[in-house]
């Protein structure tokens, strides 16, 4: 198999709004979140829910979460969080500008590293047709 970078190097986030921290405290280490309501994701590909995952130095924690909220879509996710629910742990560019805006605070920074963003995968054993080249190099990323 080849596999082909075409996006950046990606970092997830854990937020909450304003809203949501009033009154509590907020996480300093990934333990923490057990004394938050967190929203829960679930993968459709794998159909479980997806665990945390955090890394500070050479340290990896994988971090099941509680809450009352599931969601199948990220974007669900976002809004709840927006409207003051619970945790949730998004890509950090779907919250960027709402962070900016001061709707969304950062929480566990220093334990959400930065990890390699997409790669299109495809078998190296043919000889790739040219409409597939044009495609895998107008997708590449480019730094």
């Amino acid at each position: 198999m080849l596999a082909v970078r075409i996006g950046p190097d990606m970092r997830m986030a854990v937020v909450g709004s304003p809203t949501y921290f009033k009154g509590r405290k907020r996480s300093r280490e990934p333990q923490d979140l057990t004394e938050h309501r967190c929203i829960n994701l679930r993968l459709p590909t794998r159909g479980g829910i997806y665990t945390w995952e955090f890394e500070k130095g050479t340290r990896e924690l994988n971090v099941r979460v509680e809450g009352r909220l599931l969601f199948n879509s990220s974007s669900l996710s976002l809004k709840a969080t927006l409207a003051g629910l619970d945790l949730a742990y998004l890509p950090e560019n779907r919250v960027l500008a709402h962070g900016a805006e001061g709707r969304l605070v950062w929480v566990l920074d220093h334990w959400c590293l930065p990890f390699p963003g997409y790669h299109l995968y495809y078998p190296s054993r043919r000889q790739p047709a040219p409409a597939f080249v044009l495609l895998v190099d107008a997708l590449r990323h480019r730094d």
